[in-house]
């Protein structure tokens, strides 16, 4: 136990220090170390962190609480070796790295349905540019008004189209990187439209306004499914409390009445 608060102590003094630099090594082998990332982790952080979120920051400092526990369980193991103390550090320090991830998923989850809801009203705003524009162009222009969550992400697709990339790719990486709900599905409508004849545009439009409408109408759908499970569980709570506020005050007044 000693030898691990010792080895702790070290690395913590010379990170503080900088001697070590968490993000120099970081920086140097930021195409491995981010193997460890999650696929979705980008986007679960600029949903609770906001689109400005600096997301290395973020993942660097996830990795250095990994890395001061994983230091401990390495000098505990051996210390005393045994197979069931090494699955029980492989443990704490597997836990330890997916804290940080389990928390925006969570996080994600609790807010589930509000952050599903942008996706289908964002969709309807290009619906009605692109009556006058091509997609790209469509797209282009309402990224100043798409929901904050979005915004990088329609900026990074509309680079790629303007580097030549006329392929789907942008915008099925744009659909992975913000995995909402029937958000792969809506980004190839959208290149199918991209693609399309000019005199067959607005046949093409009407089946992308249905497929909108379709999700504004399962996001209402959801809303109000919400609200009333809301309502239902606070009507549940009253007739408890009321209920039982009753049966309370009934108790007392037949313990006061048996002793009088």
């Amino acid at each position: 136990m000693e030898l691990a608060i010792i080895i702790a102590i070290v690395v913590f003094v010379l990170v503080y220090r900088g001697t070590v630099d968490p993000k120099q090594i970081y920086d140097d082998n930021k195409e491995l170390v981010n193997m460890l990332k999650e696929k979705d982790y980008d986007f679960l952080v600029r949903t609770k962190h906001g689109e400005d979120a600096n997301i290395e920051d973020y993942f660097l400092k996830r990795l250095k609480n990994t890395s001061i526990v994983l230091v401990i369980g390495i000098a505990l193991v051996l210390f005393n070796f045994s197979v069931m103390n090494l699955i029980i550090a492989a443990a704490v320090v597997a836990l330890v790295y997916k804290v940080d991830y389990m928390d925006l998923k969570n996080n994600y989850k609790r807010n589930l349905n509000q952050i599903d809801q942008l996706l289908p009203y964002y969709l309807k705003n290009i619906e009605v540019l692109a009556q006058h524009y091509t997609i790209p162009v469509a797209i282009s222009r309402s990224i100043e008004t798409a929901p904050p969550v979005f915004r990088d992400g329609l900026k990074r697709l509309i680079a790629k189209i303007d580097a030549g990339d006329s392929s789907i790719d942008p915008y099925t990486d744009f659909a992975k990187e913000y995995p909402v709900k029937d958000s792969m599905r809506m980004m190839r409508l959208l290149y199918r439209l991209s693609i399309g004849a000019q005199d067959n545009k607005q046949e093409q439009l009407m089946s992308f306004s249905k497929s909108v409408s379709s999700l504004q109408n399962k996001a209402r759908v959801t809303m109000y499914a919400n609200r009333l499970s809301k309502m239902e569980k606070k009507t549940m709570i009253m007739l408890v409390c009321t209920g039982g506020g009753t049966m309370l005050v009934m108790l007392v007044a037949m313990m006061m009445s048996m002793g009088g």
